[in-house]
């Protein structure tokens, strides 16, 4: 299940907070980084990456709506 839409974000990745998503992220570009063996045997890591990129997009995305929403109302 590694489609790039919300809805098929793996479910433990969906439910981590912003801030667990962004240190598993550090985690594992440290760990690429550091690594000198070829990179072909972190083609999961890569995946996982992908999907908590996608996690942390969609996280700040829900919050620009409800910051736009919540301006709305006191503009009103």
């Amino acid at each position: 299940m590694y489609s790039m839409k919300g809805k098929n974000i793996l479910g433990e990745i969906k439910s981590k907070s912003l801030k667990e998503a962004k240190a598993e992220i550090n985690e594992i570009l440290n760990k690429l980084e550091k690594s000198k063996d070829n990179l072909d045997h972190f083609s999961s890591d890569y995946q996982r990456l992908i999907h908590l990129n996608k996690h942390v997009y969609e996280l700040f995305k829900k919050k620009t709506k409800l910051i736009s929403k919540m301006s709305k109302k006191k503009t009103k």
